[in-house]
């Protein structure tokens, strides 16, 4: 819309509905346009106006580009929750798509394939057909997208149709956007497809450079994700394909420029001549460092990936480490990234200019920035062992300064250079006990412990310094508790005299009675062994060699290395994980065999599951919800299947601060499988969220199983769930773990219960009311209903003495009866095996006339019983119930889940 259409935004006095009606059937054009307009703000700012469906479909039959492009957008967001509406708009596509103008014939197959409803896709299979072969290429081009995201709702018809080898027929178009097009069609359907469906050959690889060429910047990024896929033969192959691409190291946009340094490094595997792989360094090198003059968001992303290509190929930028320095103006993230790749650069050609920006950047006023900066200080000590005497100078200067939090990140680095040089700088000890007293923080503490105990023959009052420690031990964090005893028993050891053995007496007795930390309290146990039985066995432990340590800190494994060169330009790049560490898959799974076909729908969806996310259809133990996230182009997998083991958050981790996005597989049992949940907010109220939801009973838990089909046009996440006070107190018994929910997707979670905790005062009552929110919608508020079959314990079964016992011993007024004059049963012995499955337990049978009896018990939470006879004559309607229970207050909550049961 143009800059004055606001106007379309601003509220109407009347109902506006009823308005925007009246104008949509209005019998000229342009207030019909008005009104259209008016339709699309009212739903930009998340108004429900898919009332309005018919009205905005019948303004589809119109010769005017721009009428028709607003009412296809209203189409694609609301056809998900009107599907038999939609099918109104069928004629007038296939019309369309056939229209002399290309942009109408392009515009029609676009909207067909952004509306995933599976009546429509039945009629887009002949208009994609016609628009694939097509004489203009921007509809050639957008049908090709077309084919991804018709692949995206059902597979099959894809494959059945030939689109697929019409999409590879594109990759020898002679227009290069059309070549583009169907290259990231056919990339995007091969990631979701388990077998080989796009594969370079050399036929194809020539065509694909020379579209390279010729296409956009977004062409050309995705022609050389599809070539980065492909292995040269040789070495000259990859030479030449090499020689293409690297114009595009010169292109100003930077995404190009990273998918081309991307496809050059992973063929400069193949290459064997040193004389091209180092002129290829060469060239790679300045596009980088333009890099870093973009953006400090863009700076982010190439300093993200330059971190991974120098931790591979470090010549590439070994010329270029000044432009890494910091400038004062630079966001806090860039400069982090920029002394990682410092540090990785750092020779001992250039360690005098980087010792100076380090020493410089340790004066600055961000804190993490300084300690960070005094870090890489001790780092490139331990990387350059020429450089190392130079870099402890610069330390000693730091310390010198006497800022705090610079002094006490000095001494942990420092701690880390003895260790990397045992016996070569020990002369600096002196000055560090000199700031002593200024340690608050458990690292530094730690580090100045280790250094004290290590070299306590050299330090003449090494047992004052360690006893000014000793006076706050049960104080001390854990770290420096344990740094403490191993020092104390050092110095012991090396100095057997009477000031020591005071201290460890004192030490081993703080460790071992006083605390309650089971690794200080056992290592404690084993210093005491060893010092009482074999003090010389302690020496050789206690003051054993300890081994050089490197600077591996920063450095990836190798094959994750490769896999992260192979993914630059990417998130994974970015974040340094592999893709299915933080990304879900939903595969396609299509095989097929000569002598059976599958029925459609039977295709099994195979799950990529993330670190962070969650698959899996089982029932969660009481601790957490399992929660499985299904696209809805998957069909189920077959019910003889076994179920994929589930992925459920470690909260036990998450409650005593750990990493909780760590994921912890759990064995859990099967969910029941049964018919669909009821509907308890539909798409059409909850604008476009579609919650399904019911409680069930499962291995003697509550669950309320929930099912949130999300038909919108946005990621939901955030959900959360409350529950009103009720009759059987219902809560959550933790909250509500539904993974992101992509547009289109189904999420299924159960969530565990516990009862008696939220009641309601009044009489019983069947209501629950629930409240669910997620962070981009309002609260939703709907009401279920609480069957109490739910609640009847797996413990509630009677002997028949216990029965007739608990029986009279209940005074008659505790017995309820109800007649269910509807209820027709024909088959009497199937009325215990129906029941039993609800903990409901058969006692006894007896005839009584022409009636059959029966007798059951249960039992609810806090072991209240329920005595129940059942009277009934096979064949003819009515049943009579009786009961007896200490708690007559549920007998009408009884008798309505009793006939919900039986009507089953």
């Amino acid at each position: 819309m143009s800059g004055h259409d606001s106007k379309y935004f601003s509220t109407t006095k009347k109902g506006e509905i009823p308005e925007l009606k009246e104008e949509l059937n209005s019998q000229y054009k342009d207030k019909r346009k008005d009104a259209v307009k008016k339709v699309i703000a009212a739903m930009t700012v998340g108004k429900d106006v898919s009332s309005l469906f018919t009205d905005v479909v019948n303004c589809m039959q119109t010769e005017n580009l721009e009428l028709k492009k607003l009412v296809y957008l209203y189409l694609i967001n609301y056809a998900k929750s009107q599907p038999d509406l939609a099918i109104l708009a069928v004629n007038t596509f296939v019309k369309d798509s056939q229209d002399p103008n290309p942009l109408i014939r392009a515009l029609a197959v676009r909207t067909m394939g952004c509306i995933r409803v599976d009546k429509i896709t039945e009629y887009l299979c002949d208009p994609l057909q016609r628009c694939l072969k097509d004489d203009d290429p921007y509809v050639r081009k957008t049908a090709a997208i077309c084919v991804a995201k018709l692949f995206d709702i059902n597979a099959e018809l894809v494959e059945d149709r030939g689109f697929l080898d019409s999409l590879k027929d594109l990759i020898s178009d002679n227009n290069p956007m059309v070549v583009a097009n169907a290259v990231a069609a056919l990339a995007e359907i091969q990631e979701n497809s388990c077998r080989p469906i796009f594969e370079i050959t050399s036929h194809t690889l020539s065509k694909l450079l020379t579209a390279l060429n010729e296409c956009t910047e977004w062409g050309q990024v995705f022609i050389l994700d599809a070539l980065s896929r492909y292995k040269a033969e040789d070495a000259r192959e990859a030479e030449n394909i090499v020689e293409r691409v690297t114009p595009r190291l010169q292109h100003a946009n930077c995404a190009v420029v990273l998918s081309a340094v991307k496809m050059i490094l992973l063929q400069m595997e193949l290459i064997t001549s040193t004389d091209i792989v180092r002129n290829l360094c060469k060239k790679m090198a300045p596009p980088l460092v333009t890099l870093l003059s973009s953006e400090p968001e863009i700076q982010y992303v190439a300093l993200r990936n330059i971190n991974l290509i120098v931790q591979k190929r470090p010549t590439i930028l070994a010329h270029e480490i000044k432009v890494f320095f910091c400038k004062y103006n630079d966001p806090i993230y860039v400069k982090m990234e920029k002394l990682e790749i410092m540090i990785k650069l750092a020779s001992d050609r250039n360690i005098d200019q980087v010792l100076l920006e380090f020493k410089e950047y340790a004066t600055e006023v961000d804190v993490d920035f300084v300690r960070k900066a005094v870090r890489a200080i001790g780092r490139c000590a331990i990387k350059l062992e020429r450089a190392a005497e130079r870099c402890i100078s610069v330390l000693l200067e730091l310390i010198k300064i006497k800022v705090n939090y610079v002094v006490q990140e000095a001494i942990i680095v420092i701690k880390d250079i003895f260790r990397r040089y045992p016996n070569t700088y020990e002369s600096i000890i002196a000055t560090l006990c000199e700031s002593l007293d200024t340690l608050d923080e458990p690292e530094a503490k730690a580090s100045m412990i280790w250094i004290i105990g290590e070299y306590a023959e050299r330090i003449d009052n090494a047992d004052e310094l360690l006893e000014s420690f000793l006076e706050s031990f049960p104080e001390e964090p854990a770290q420096v508790q344990l740094q403490l005893l191993t020092a104390t028993v050092k110095l012991f050891l090396k100095k057997p005299t009477e000031g020591p053995q005071q201290m460890i007496q004192a030490v081993l007795n703080n460790a071992t009675v006083e605390t309650d930390n089971p690794d200080l309290r056992d290592r404690a146990y084993i210093y005491w062994r060893l010092l009482s039985t074999d003090p010389e066995a302690a020496k050789d432990v206690v003051l054993a060699e300890k081994p050089v340590i490197g600077d591996d800190s920063n450095l990836l494994d190798s094959a994750l290395l490769d896999e992260l060169l192979a993914n630059i330009a990417t998130l994974s790049s970015v974040y340094h994980k592999p893709p299915e560490a933080f990304v879900t898959r939903v595969k396609t799974v299509s095989q097929r065999t000569d002598d059976e076909d599958y029925p459609e729908g039977s295709d099994a969806g195979h799950s990529e599951t993330p670190a962070n996310g969650t698959s899996g259809g089982g029932a969660s133990p009481p601790t957490s919800d399992a929660t499985y996230s299904v696209s809805k182009k998957s069909a189920p997998a077959p019910a003889s299947s076994s179920p994929a083991p589930a992925s459920v958050p470690d909260l036990l981790g998450d409650l005593i601060g750990l990493d909780n996005s760590a994921i912890v597989p759990v064995d859990q049992p099967v969910a029941p499988a049964g018919p669909p949940l009821p509907i308890l907010l539909p798409a059409s109220a909850g604008q476009g969220l579609q919650i399904s939801a019911q409680l069930i009973r499962h291995d003697g838990q509550i669950f309320y199983s929930l099912t949130f089909d999300n038909n919108t046009q946005m990621i939901l996440d955030g959900f959360m769930i409350q529950f009103n006070k009720n009759t059987f107190g219902l809560a959550a018994a933790g909250p509500l773990q539904v993974p992101q929910l992509q547009p289109g997707s189904i999420a299924n979670t159960l969530l565990p219960m516990v009862v008696f905790q939220n009641m309601s005062q009044g009489p019983p009552s069947s209501l629950l009311q629930v409240a669910v929110k997620n962070n981009q919608q309002p609260v939703w508020y709907f009401n279920d209903k609480i069957s109490m079959h739910i609640f009847f314990t797996e413990d509630g079964r009677m002997e028949r003495a216990s029965f007739l016992e608990t029986w009279r011993s209940l005074p008659d007024s505790n017995e309820v009866t109800r007649d269910f004059p509807a209820l027709l049963i024909n088959n009497v012995e199937a009325i215990p095996e129906r029941l039993a499955a609800t903990n409901m337990f058969f006692i006894a049978k007896r005839k009584h006339a022409n009636q059959n009896v029966f007798y059951f018990s249960t039992k609810i939470p806090r072991g209240i019983p329920f005595l129940i006879e059942l009277s009934t004559v096979v064949g003819s309607p009515g049943l009579k119930c009786a009961v007896k229970t200490p708690n007559i207050d549920m007998a009408p909550l009884f008798f309505e889940a009793l006939e919900t049961l039986l009507k089953e």
